[in-house]
């Protein structure tokens, strides 16, 4: 009884089937770029993240929900925003969207009602001196004060973009 035999043959003009390094996978169209975060405004998104945290963590929310509301969907939304520009999604999708108008909409909300939280917590906490969680509402009403001037920063940053006077977010890069 014979072996089976095993022929192969090689057509030079026939393509070959493209390995798997090769193929395009669903994933391709992702770039992380970290070089954002190094320009003022990837600065202020790191700012206002950290910022986010201390406000999150800090505030009571019995004391005030709609600070702890704020805090938590800015934080959210900045982080969103943050994930489109490490991942360059503004030049993957290719949509047609005013992405620096939207981003400005979006920052100039959170600063507005930052803005309203950070005095709504101190209104809350007056006259409760004794109560266990003052100093940590406070001091979280105080950090909102500092975010709410990290998102005013970068609503600036944004508007002067928007209006073309620099080139802050992605042309700088």
């Amino acid at each position: 009884m014979m072996a089976p035999e095993t022929v192969v043959t090689n057509e030079p003009n026939k393509p070959t089937a493209p390995s798997s390094q090769q193929q395009g996978g669903a994933l391709d169209w992702i770039k992380i770029d970290i070089n954002y975060f190094k320009t003022p405004p990837g600065l202020l998104k790191v700012i206002q993240l950290v910022l986010g945290i201390l406000c999150m963590a800090l505030a009571s929310p019995w004391y005030s929900t709609w600070f702890v509301f704020v805090a938590v969907t800015s934080f959210i939304t900045t982080l969103m925003w943050s994930f489109v520009y490490l991942l360059s999604i503004k030049e993957a999708l290719k949509l047609p969207i005013n992405w620096v108008l939207s981003e400005l909409i979006s920052v100039g909300l959170e600063t507005f009602m930052y803005l309203i939280a950070f005095i709504v917590m101190f209104a809350s906490t007056a006259g409760y001196y004794s109560v266990p969680m003052y100093g940590a509402n406070v001091a979280a009403a105080v950090f909102g004060i500092f975010n709410t001037a990290a998102y005013a920063a970068s609503a600036f940053l944004l508007f002067k973009e928007h209006r073309g006077g620099t080139m802050t977010t992605s042309q700088a890069a």
